[in-house]
């Protein structure tokens, strides 16, 4: 058992429960489906089981690189692809979705992939940049229509995607560390920071 283990287990937190902390860290929670994402929670059985059904392969982890990459691209600072978001996503999927909804989760990467070959006549790993931008800019905003207009409705499947995406790359080192400014041992508590436009958001502390 590793230190942090350790002191969850003496502090009497379950995994349901460092998950749902974390969560709430990166301001996601409200977002992304809690019975989703913690499913997995529930039993070490269904865990492996739901990983033994869908594993992701070295391609399909790559095309969620490239996917994560337009979304959250290299800059001035690094993009997702950098910070290995792909293998996060698939962690997550096999590790904490329930097999019901990892079809669901790889079908939405179908879908994805078949509105791209259908929009430029390739699939997304051979589209350009820009292709792929304009794609899942149509996308982002389908999603947030339904989202908006039909809440009951069941969730559009890129929704998923770009929630993974963002949660990945924000809860990773180099998100932590390059994207945000971070500091290991915050000083004093400011409620209220003077903020100069185009300054990173400070990461909360680890």
């Amino acid at each position: 058992m590793t230190p942090s283990q350790q002191a969850a287990s003496n502090l009497g937190l379950t995994r349901r429960e460092i998950i749902r902390r974390a969560l709430l860290g990166s301001g996601l929670a409200l977002a992304a489906s809690n019975a989703t994402l913690l499913t997995a929670c529930s039993s070490t059985k269904e865990r492996a089981e739901s990983a033994r059904l869908t594993p992701f392969t070295d391609v399909e982890i790559a095309w969620l690189d490239e996917v994560a990459e337009t979304i959250l691209p290299a800059t001035e600072t690094p993009g997702a692809k950098d910070a290995e978001v792909g293998a996060f996503i698939a962690l997550m999927v096999t590790d904490t979705y329930s097999p019901e909804d990892q079809v669901i989760f790889r079908s939405g990467m179908k879908s994805l992939e078949a509105e791209c070959t259908a929009d430029v006549g390739s699939g997304f790993a051979a589209a350009s940049p820009a292709q792929r931008q304009g794609l899942l800019e149509r996308l982002d905003r389908e999603q947030w229509e339904q989202a908006t207009e039909h809440p009951d409705d069941e969730a559009h499947y890129f929704r998923a995607i770009k929630q993974l995406s963002v949660l990945g790359y924000f809860t990773s080192e180099l998100g932590y560390t390059q994207a945000m400014r971070y500091a290991e041992t915050p000083g004093r508590y400011d409620p209220c920071v003077p903020y100069v436009e185009g300054e990173l958001s400070w990461a909360r502390h680890a």
